[in-house]
């Protein structure tokens, strides 16, 4: 079963920035919420979509499933199938190892929210967070994707 294992964490200084080699803007929506059987319909710079699905968090792992779907699927889905907001953000991808280090930067109804987060191999030990990542947030629900869908950064 495909396994994702990450960490994520607060940003605490937009020193990040020196480490950004590309972004992506992506427009995300959510089909089902429930923990046990998250569905997510993305969009990726409005050119390539994916719909993946993700079961119960364990720690820093979860089973996930990751399909690529017509983007034009994607668009019909976000604009008439998905709960309501749907998660904005621009994602900036980091040189630095090890793991894939990414930013998300939200906008819409979750502006102001910086997150940071590292993939890793599952079973390996996590990569050490730079010192402009703050508060390990990982195990905290509030800050995944379908959390911030249902209880929006603004709303807190």
């Amino acid at each position: 079963m495909p396994v994702e294992t990450e960490r994520k964490y607060l940003v605490a200084s937009m020193d990040w920035r020196a480490e950004v080699t590309r972004s992506s803007r992506l427009r995300q929506g959510y089909l089902s919420t429930d923990l046990d059987r998250i569905v997510r319909v993305r969009l990726v710079d409005d050119e390539t979509a994916f719909l993946t699905i993700k079961g119960r968090r364990r720690g820093d792992s979860r089973p996930e499933f990751e399909y690529q779907i017509p983007a034009e699927d994607a668009v019909q889905m976000l604009d008439h199938l998905c709960q309501r907001p749907l998660i904005e953000k621009e994602r900036y991808f980091l040189d630095r190892s090890p793991g894939v280090w990414t930013v998300d930067v939200f906008s819409g109804d979750n502006d102001g929210l910086l997150l940071a987060e590292v993939e890793f191999d599952t079973g390996a030990t996590p990569p050490t967070p730079p010192g402009w990542a703050g508060t390990d947030v990982t195990e905290d629900d509030r800050y995944t994707n379908s959390s911030l869908q249902e209880s929006p950064f603004r709303s807190w």
